[in-house]
């Protein structure tokens, strides 16, 4: 297949390039400084100009999403809406625009994460913000057949403890290229509206 992979150049997105190529996949990469094509995901103009770039697209992986962690009582409405922005709005304008641009059978793997079910302090814009894309998920797969949504919801990589470990106490880490294969089910599957944890 050739997919759109969004975020390329992050930690997952790296993991699940490498992950893709591997398994025979022709990848364009995608990030905002890095990669075949140069976008800015909370821009629709950036996306289309992305689309019209990126020729015949059989699926579309995003790996792609930026919330801002504070306490609630720290929280401007400026905040939220950032987080709904960075990581809800344009995966959603991925798939809104992607419907007529990639196969008739195509997939779209969006990212979202733990948050969304087990909460932790300042993490109330990520989990609305993982929250929205699972239900975008689940709704938008009732329309767009046979054209298949998935998500990925992964907990705190492995490899992200040293960083952020003491935000996730007691919370068990997995590996990347565990969450890698989890979107290898969303892309090369046939389920579609599911959100597939990764714990």
């Amino acid at each position: 297949m050739r997919i759109l992979l969004v975020g390329a150049a992050g930690k997952l997105g790296a993991a699940v390039h490498e992950t893709l190529v591997n398994r025979g996949h022709s990848i364009v990469t995608v990030g905002r400084s890095s990669g075949d094509l140069r976008l800015d995901i909370t821009d629709p103009a950036q996306i289309t100009a992305a689309y019209d770039r990126a020729g015949d697209i059989d699926a579309v992986a995003s790996a792609a999403g930026d919330v801002p962690y504070k306490p609630v009582v720290e929280m401007m409405p400026a905040d939220y809406l950032s987080a709904f922005n960075g990581k809800v709005a344009g995966q959603l304008e991925l798939v809104r625009q992607g419907t007529a641009r990639i196969a008739e059978r195509g997939s779209f793997t969006l990212i979202t994460g733990v948050l969304a079910e087990q909460p932790i302090p300042t993490g109330s814009a990520a989990g609305m913000a993982n929250g929205a894309v699972e239900a975008f998920v689940r709704s938008a797969a009732i329309e767009i057949a046979p054209q298949r949504v998935n998500a990925v919801s992964p907990t705190i990589f492995t490899e992200s403890v040293a960083d952020y470990g003491d935000f996730f106490p007691g919370v068990e880490p997995v590996d990347l290229e565990r969450v890698a294969s989890a979107y290898v089910r969303s892309i090369e599957g046939a389920q579609t509206g599911q959100v597939y944890p990764v714990r």
